[in-house]
């Protein structure tokens, strides 16, 4: 993937990202900088942060339960670990932090 189209899909999925945390999670704040997403989650502080990885075309997201890398396959940004979707994951690791269930339509 060449690195315009891969921050084009990048810029869809935060913003997609963004839009959900805005709309319907009042408990978690975001802050975009320099291409970084941060995740706040008010009821205790802790922190998910989303970034891309242009050098390797993956998107990488950090979490309490650790660090994990998205590649792009078949239409959608899988974990090489956990074979997770990126919207499952993120999903998940929220559930994890702060005991809500968001949904993301990625």
């Amino acid at each position: 993937m060449k690195e315009k189209e891969f921050n084009q899909y990048c810029d869809k999925i935060m913003m997609s990202i963004e839009d959900t945390i805005d709309h319907t999670l009042e408990d978690i704040d975001c802050e975009t900088s320099a291409g970084i997403l941060t995740l706040t989650i008010e009821k205790n502080g802790s922190k998910i942060i989303i970034s891309r990885q242009p050098s390797q075309s993956q998107i990488w997201v950090a979490a309490k339960s650790g660090g994990y890398y998205f590649e792009y396959v078949e239409d959608q940004w899988i974990c090489t670990t956990s074979s997770e979707s990126l919207g499952i994951l993120l999903k998940r690791v929220c559930f994890e932090q702060q005991g809500g269930e968001p949904t993301f339509d990625i």
